[in-house]
């Protein structure tokens, strides 16, 4: 059963988690956000909201296991920022997914695609997500 999310305090950003998934040819995994979710057919990072309570560990642990059925067995913080929506603040954290178990598939109806990090960038990524797009491409491959 998912973790109850807790609504921010009104003007507070939403805290959200986000992975950053390798397969074995360095590409990165991004997921399609599906139809009927607020910016629907955009492309992000998987994850999703941390909910009241639990950690940001936990909370990426959690929504990978939900959204692609894997189990993350080694993650590291990686970058922070706030964005501003029309709707609201988001505080977006991404992490580096350095090891998981299992093979991601979609289990939140949303299309998944590996892509090689220096193609992120021509994708229709979140404007949230656009600097870690940027960021990651300094990276030494992993």
């Amino acid at each position: 059963m998912p973790a109850r999310r807790a609504a921010s305090p009104p003007g507070s950003p939403i805290q959200v988690v986000a992975g950053a998934l390798y397969d074995e040819d360095g590409r990165v995994l991004i997921a399609q956000r599906p139809a009927g979710k607020h910016l629907a057919g955009r492309w992000e990072f998987p994850g999703g909201k941390v909910g009241q309570g639990e950690s940001e560990p936990a909370a990426l642990a959690r929504e990978l296991r939900e959204e692609l059925g894997i189990e993350v067995t080694a993650a590291r913080p990686f970058m922070r920022l706030t964005h501003a929506y029309p709707e609201g603040k988001v505080e977006l954290s991404l992490w580096i997914v350095e090891r998981f178990s299992g093979t991601p598939h979609s289990l939140d109806g949303q299309e998944l695609k590996w892509v090689a990090r220096g193609a992120l960038a021509a994708e229709d990524i979140l404007e949230a997500d656009r600097p870690f797009v940027a960021a990651l491409g300094t990276l030494a491959p992993p």
